[in-house]
């Protein structure tokens, strides 16, 4: 990922809440000739022993499993809110469109979990994740049922090797922040939650 020092986020809680915030995430690797394959995916987030973990399982006919057998690194991207920004926003008028936007990528080692135990303890942390009130359900179902369901898909743990979060917010143009603010908060969805991390990061804010 092109990350200039001026979008680099310095507070790894950035990245790790930008994880947990947006969990539906990307899985790539290559395949067997080299080119890139994608699997898009939510993922749960382990932080222990200062290192962190993601949990995830693709669908068993899926070929990736088998790439990530015989090359075990891959990389996830996490994509948060974005948005469009027009160059009315600054005071001169020689300036182009742009787009903001946080990301994170991480590069993994990927590891294979095999047991039923192992993989139910998985599932459960995204069922908890993503719908609690299913949990009990899940419980109730017959054992036979629960097997044949574990046998369908490939678990992995990724344990994350390098963390990098971009976080691009024009920064680097202080001119721009008191309009791009006021924009962003009379936009939708994606448009509001970038104005939220402006006032996080005082940009737009009188502090700045």
């Amino acid at each position: 990922m092109y990350l200039p020092p001026q979008f680099a986020a310095k507070d790894p809680a950035i990245a790790l809440e930008l994880m947990r915030a947006h969990p539906f995430a990307q899985l790539i690797s290559t395949d067997d000739e080299g080119f890139p394959f994608v699997t898009p995916l939510p993922l749960h987030v382990v932080e222990e022993g200062g290192g962190l973990t993601l949990l995830g399982h693709v669908a068993k006919p899926n070929p990736q499993a088998e790439h990530l057998r015989a090359r075990p690194q891959a990389l996830v991207v996490f994509n948060g809110p974005q948005a469009y920004l027009t160059p009315r926003v600054y005071p001169d008028l020689q300036r182009v469109p742009t787009w903001n936007y946080l990301t994170v990528q991480a590069r993994v080692q990927v590891g294979f979990i095999e047991s039923f135990e192992d993989k139910d303890r998985l599932l459960k942390h995204l069922i908890h994740d993503h719908d609690p009130a299913y949990a009990e359900q899940w419980r109730g179902l017959p054992e036979d049922f629960q097997q044949n369901m574990m046998k369908g898909i490939h678990a992995m743990e990724l344990r994350v090797l390098e963390l990098r979060c971009k976080v691009k917010l024009n920064q680097h143009r202080r001119e721009s922040h008191a309009a791009m603010l006021r924009l962003y908060e009379q936009g939708g969805e994606q448009a509001q939650a970038l104005a939220g991390w402006m006032r996080r990061l005082k940009l737009g804010t009188p502090d700045t």
